[in-house]
């Protein structure tokens, strides 16, 4: 097994597909290698919208490359999606981004809901009422894999219905993962479609619940600063110091840019055992997902309490 990159800056992106001009469902974190506790990252006036998550990475890029985690589905399942492509065993995820880009392109903030409104596309998706007798609730590769381990239970991207569905929010950041590439075509690279480089900021697929399992908390959230710090401290990470309520978009930020920080560290989460070659070209994968379980992608013992200043 190759070593894994090594990996300094570390940003993770809890996101939103919702309709709007700016979305308490954004937050922002980063941290640094080693242990230091990370930090959020503010907002233009304290609110994010997905073309300022857009801008600010770009500007980021000049500060070095970085791994970046998004919470959001980075393809849709080719079960469904093959047919929209005239040749699908050639197809590839940029070529799906393309097409839902071009779909969906009189959206604002890179939103997807023209594409769930397409005549051709939409009828994919359940959108409103009851599950429909033809709706077979579809899941990526990556999202049994997740189940399977017990790490937590993905929705699939054509599920559009209750608190949990994740289909626009998928779509709005394929749409921005597009647009960073076409415009940083040198800098960006997207995991698991493209390996690794030197000097290009690595863009993976994230899923805040797994890092919260690593930490004990399982499915419960976490609710002020010093149940952060007990998560932090589960995954090597510095306390932050926060006091009282903590937002669940601001926790998963949070908890997932020191629990990436950890994983990135351990090949097993670059090679899982799952990720074939139908994955790699088009499905995509959760970063620190594998068909070993959780327990087989974190270390077998507690890492030591950090030195914190």
């Amino acid at each position: 097994m190759t070593a894994p990159p090594q990996v300094g800056r570390v940003v993770a992106i809890d996101w939103s597909g919702a309709r709007g001009r700016r979305y308490a469902g954004i937050a922002v974190a980063e941290c640094d290698a080693g242990a230091a506790a990370p930090r959020l990252v503010a907002g233009p006036g304290g609110w994010w919208s997905r073309s300022a998550v857009f801008d600010w990475l770009r500007r980021s890029l000049d500060r070095g490359p970085a791994l970046v985690g998004i919470d959001c589905a980075f393809s849709l399942p080719f079960a469904v999606s093959r047919r929209y492509f005239a040749d699908p065993a050639r197809a590839t995820v940029f070529d799906l981004w393309e097409l839902i880009d071009r779909v969906a392109a009189g959206e604002p903030d890179f939103g997807g809901g023209p594409f769930v409104e397409h005549p051709d596309y939409g009828g994919d998706f359940w959108r409103s009422g009851l599950q429909p007798d033809w709706y077979r609730d579809p899941h990526r590769r990556a999202e049994m894999a997740c189940r399977a381990d017990g790490l937590g239970s993905p929705q699939s991207p054509y599920k559009l219905i209750g608190s949990r569905q994740v289909g626009k929010g998928g779509l709005a950041g394929m749409r921005m993962l597009h647009a960073l590439r076409r415009a940083e075509p040198e800098r960006v690279a997207v995991w698991p479609f493209e390996d690794p480089a030197p000097g290009r900021t690595l863009f993976c697929e994230i899923y805040p619940r797994l890092f919260l399992k690593q930490t004990g908390f399982g499915q419960r959230k976490i609710r002020d600063g010093a149940e952060l710090d007990a998560a932090l401290a589960a995954l090597g990470s510095c306390p932050l110091g926060m006091v009282g309520v903590v937002s669940d978009h601001d926790a998963d930020a949070l908890v997932s840019a020191a629990g990436l920080r950890r994983l990135a560290s351990l090949a097993e989460a670059w090679e899982p055992p799952g990720l074939d070659p139908p994955a790699r070209r088009i499905e995509g994968w959760i970063f620190g997902v594998g068909g070993a379980g959780l327990a087989g992608l974190t270390p077998p013992a507690a890492p030591a309490p950090p030195r914190c200043r």
